[in-house]
């Protein structure tokens, strides 16, 4: 066993010493039926921390040559497969981290050392074949290939950071050529039974990788069979959370929001946190940086202001992501901003009705504490920070001091055109009660008995009360708290009769002044 050639099973045997490790072997079964076949190139881009280093060990452990990995995969599903015994231990596997490439390579460029490192294991590997010093290793594996008839599957974790990271730009032409050279000639091809690469950007649509566009690309836009590997499914998180003795529906709240083909999605490393400590929290800045979106969101393009104020209230937002040719420089539209904020996982996508939005209560927390930052953002970041303060005040039924938060915000988030919108006053107020999200399931236009209540806040910690919002224009707000009162409740509240707040919102379409009036239940 090598390094990098045939490095057997050791790396992924730890992983599943984990106390809380999760079996995804059946992703060992998607990938034989892809073995040798014209979709054996394979680009799997995700965020980080969901799970890519793993499934490249894992994936190494089972195809490996020079190990026997019955053991290791014989309490697991994939060892139950009838694909199961036909294929493990029967290829070479190069297996290349290439964080851990750029970190040990030295002085020399990423190409020559990555090359020589590989090389100088196929030497020792295959010692009668003729490989001299100056061979490249793409000619290595065509040579080896000619000799033998043994085939080979790559296997490249974070094979994009050359791209991602502008410190490698004079290394990324050659860097290209090496990927180009491997797996775009018919000549070496042939000798490759699978390539893997999994990174968090997908494939560069543009000259400079257009060589590789004979890879199939599984992506947070689309995943197809490939999905339920992209991360935690429902049936995981909630087999987590019976074995730890922890609430489903609190970890839902938290962390849910992804969805690829009709898949419902979780971040591993925020379920696993989460589990670990017990505790429902925000950990997802341990993955990301303040940087990663501050330095798009603040780009002077029109519309990407309104629409991420927009969704920090809760909506969901049009996007374009078939125009987005997976560079993150030179950004031109929104929807070039938007669709790689989806790729980091700070966005999910709709595929049905092509929107992003924010995900969860994690990546909400993630995003006002971003905005909150901003000077681009300030009175965003104002409302953000004194929506804790607007949620006592409710409490304390101080409705002079709600509408006055609320007229700020109305005013933030709407033009003249659109000011006596309805859908623009209601995510005015799901923008100021911001902080609720913390505490509340919050529920725009929810059916009751007799109409709708314009917004139902339900908590989900005790000794709280419900909220029940009513929107008016125009009218006395006493109006609102009536037409609360002559509504059923809607059924979610029926747990909370003597602890409810009714609030009442009015304004006026003219002098665009507020006025607000809340009572108990």
């Amino acid at each position: 066993m090598g390094i990098y050639l045939n490095p057997g099973f050791n790396n992924f045997n730890e992983d599943k010493q984990l106390i809380n490790f999760v079996d995804k072997s059946m992703l060992i079964a998607t990938l034989n039926k892809k073995l040798n076949t014209r979709d054996c190139l394979i680009c799997a881009s995700r965020p980080r921390r969901f799970g890519k280093t793993m499934a490249a060990n894992m994936i190494a452990a089972y195809y490996s040559k020079g190990c026997d990995s019955h053991e290791v995969f014989s309490n697991l599903k994939i060892s139950k497969d009838p694909s199961f015994e036909e294929n493990i231990n029967k290829y070479n596997v190069i297996k290349i981290d290439m964080n851990g490439i750029v970190s040990s390579k030295g002085s020399i460029s990423v190409v020559e050392y990555l090359s020589s490192e590989v090389i100088y294991e196929l030497k020792e590997t295959f010692p009668n074949i003729n490989l001299p010093d100056d061979i490249s290793l793409a000619t290595a594996i065509k040579r080896i290939y000619a000799k033998t008839g043994e085939k080979f599957i790559f296997i490249m974790d974070e094979y994009d950071v050359i791209i991602r990271d502008e410190n490698y730009t004079p290394e990324l032409k050659g860097y290209l050529e090496l990927l180009v050279s491997l797996f775009k000639s018919e000549d070496v091809n042939i000798a490759i039974a699978l390539a893997y690469l999994t990174g968090i950007m997908p494939i560069i649509k543009d000259k400079s990788q257009s060589g590789l566009n004979n890879f199939k690309e599984y992506t947070m836009l689309d995943a197809e069979d490939m999905a339920p590997f992209m991360g935690f499914t429902v049936d995981e998180v909630k087999a987590l959370a019976d074995k730890n003795n922890m609430d489903f529906e609190e970890i839902k709240r938290w962390y849910d929001g992804y969805n690829l083909n009709g898949i419902e999605l979780y971040s591993p490393i925020s379920i696993i946190r989460a589990i670990e400590k017990k505790r429902c929290s925000d950990y997802w800045t341990q993955t990301g940086s303040y940087e990663a979106v501050s330095n798009y969101i603040e780009l002077n393009i029109d519309g990407i202001k309104d629409d991420v104020i927009k969704m920090m209230a809760g909506e969901s937002i049009p996007v374009i992501v078939d125009k987005f040719r997976n560079k993150i420089t030179d950004f031109k539209q929104k929807d070039e901003v938007f669709t790689y904020l989806i790729h980091l996982g700070y966005l999910a996508y709709n595929g049905e009705n092509k929107t992003c939005r924010i995900p969860n209560t994690e990546i909400k927390s993630e995003w006002g504490w971003i905005i909150g930052l901003s000077k681009k953002y300030k009175k965003v970041g104002e409302i953000t920070n004194l929506s804790k303060k607007l949620l006592e005040a409710t409490y304390n039924l101080e409705g002079e001091a709600v509408a006055k938060s609320l007229e700020k915000s109305h005013e933030l988030l709407t033009s003249n055109l659109s000011y006596n919108n309805e859908q623009s006053m209601q995510s005015a107020i799901m923008l100021s009660y911001f902080y609720a999200y913390d505490y509340y399931t919050i529920l725009p236009e929810v059916t009751t008995g007799k109409g709708y209540a314009d917004i139902v806040m339900v908590p989900f910690v005790p000794n709280i009360p419900a909220l029940v919002i009513e929107l008016k224009k125009d009218k006395v707000v006493g109006g609102a708290i009536e037409q609360i009162k002559e509504k059923d409740y809607p059924s979610r509240l029926s747990g909370y009769v003597g602890n409810t707040l009714l609030v009442g919102i009015s304004y006026d379409s003219k002098t665009k002044n507020h006025t607000c009036i809340i009572e108990r239940a």
